[in-house]
């Protein structure tokens, strides 16, 4: 029989790797669940893996002998795995190195070029992120009109097999540019090659949907068999696009190949088009909230703003840090999220905008993205608020079940020097 023992919360320690137990309890923590609720004194089981049960520690009996761990959590406050979406986490290292960066391909039409198996568990980046709270992302790959197809992954595994939690979930366009100069719009509001580069974008689709639909087919194309999937409703579409003449036109567009799934990423304009937005039924992932207006006479604070403006319209969205640094600033997700409650959004939209929000626009919400009784048992556990740089202290993190280590090489770093010089 295992042995039974019961662990304070504070006095809690696992080694560098992970830490794995048939069943683990977790008590008295504040916990945010992800959907918009919480419990203010939760009881949380899980076993094999698997959250088996949710409830208020007050009113719920247990039998200790029942587990191998015990976990008082009591001041401490536990969340969902945050997720990193589009970003090239996991696919660049340093980025001033080019070959550490793994998220670019020639070509322009690159469907078929896959994230998931460039992904490097070994990052030392990644590291860094993981102990901040975020513990999936969604590397995506760069560059071209359609970039590739992204993954959904986890930022602990043994290797990119077993990080993978959906492969290949979408293939990401990035729609022409209309204006350049969005700070000092030029007459006409459009670029001269808009019109050319958007019917070239048509006919790469036109003859997608064409080869999808053939039964016979003489010979294999891997970037038209890469699109496939988009058709019949499997794998999402992600549009970067941020303008409103962008915006109106990835909607004709979609209208017009039936794309099932579609996504707008970016959607710095998205307010203005919100109720076309909102009968479409296309989810928002909000560019980094941490970013200064793209047009002058935009109000300093709009990015900070957008998400309460999307949720006012009734627009499915999620937050996502891409831009200069992307793969280590990851880690600041949750301050983005923190930001967004001092501009229109509660403490517990802003946390399911970067959990169950995100996992619903990916497709894994029915296995992670809320602690409910069901999913996984991927989760963390913080000294304080995680979404404020101040309090944020993840000291136990759980992934499908197993404790990982919320140590990182900087803070070895911090207590190798520290040690070093205390006593001079």
């Amino acid at each position: 029989m295992a042995t039974r023992f019961f662990i304070l919360f504070t006095s809690l320690i696992f080694s560098n790797g992970s830490f794995s137990q048939s069943s683990a309890l977790i008590l008295n923590g504040i916990l945010h669940i992800g959907n918009g609720e919480t419990i203010p004194s939760a009881f949380i089981s899980i076993k094999n893996g698997i959250i088996s049960k949710v409830g208020n520690y007050l009113t719920t009996s247990y039998n200790k002998t029942e587990w191998d761990t015990i976990i008082d959590a009591k001041g401490k406050h536990i969340y969902p795995a945050f997720i990193a979406p589009n970003t090239t986490l996991g696919l660049t290292e340093i980025d001033a190195v080019r070959a550490t960066r793994d998220y670019r391909e020639v070509g322009f039409f690159n469907p078929h070029i896959r994230s998931q198996i460039a992904y490097n568990v070994e990052s030392k980046v990644m590291s860094t992120v993981l102990t901040n709270g975020v513990l999936i992302c969604q590397p995506t790959p760069r560059g071209g009109r359609v970039s590739g197809s992204s993954s959904v992954m986890k930022l602990y595994g043994w290797n990119w097999q077993d990080a993978t939690i959906l492969k290949d979930d979408g293939v990401h366009v990035n729609w022409p540019i209309v204006n350049w100069k969005r700070k000092e719009p030029s007459k006409n509001g459009l670029t001269k090659k808009y019109k050319q580069e958007l019917s070239e974008l048509e006919s790469f689709f036109c003859l997608a949907l064409n080869y999808s639909a053939k039964k016979n087919i003489d010979s294999t194309d891997i970037r038209l068999e890469a699109m496939k999937k988009c058709f019949n409703g499997d794998r999402r579409v992600y549009f970067h696009a941020n303008e409103i003449q962008q915006l109106l036109d990835v909607i004709s567009f979609v209208e017009k190949f039936k794309i099932k799934h579609p996504v707008i990423v970016g959607g710095y304009d998205a307010p203005i088009a919100g109720k076309r937005l909102k009968d479409a039924k296309i989810p928002v992932m909000i560019r980094r909230t941490h970013n200064l207006p793209d047009m002058s006479d935009d109000p300093v604070d709009y990015c900070f703003r957008l998400p309460s403006m999307l949720k006012k319209h009734g627009i499915l969205f999620c937050l996502e840090n891409s831009g200069d640094m992307e793969a280590m600033n990851a880690r600041n997700i949750p301050f983005l999220a923190g930001t967004t409650t001092s501009y229109g959004l509660t403490e517990e939209e802003a946390i399911e905008a970067i959990s169950l929000s995100t996992c619903k626009i990916l497709g894994i919400d029915k296995k992670y993205g809320s602690i409910e009784k069901g999913k996984s048992a991927t989760f963390f556990i913080s000294d304080g608020n995680a979404l404020d740089m101040r309090t944020n202290n993840v000291s136990t993190i759980f992934v499908d079940g197993k404790t990982v280590s919320t140590k990182n090489f900087q803070f070895n770093l911090y207590k190798k020097y520290k040690n070093k010089y205390q006593n001079q």
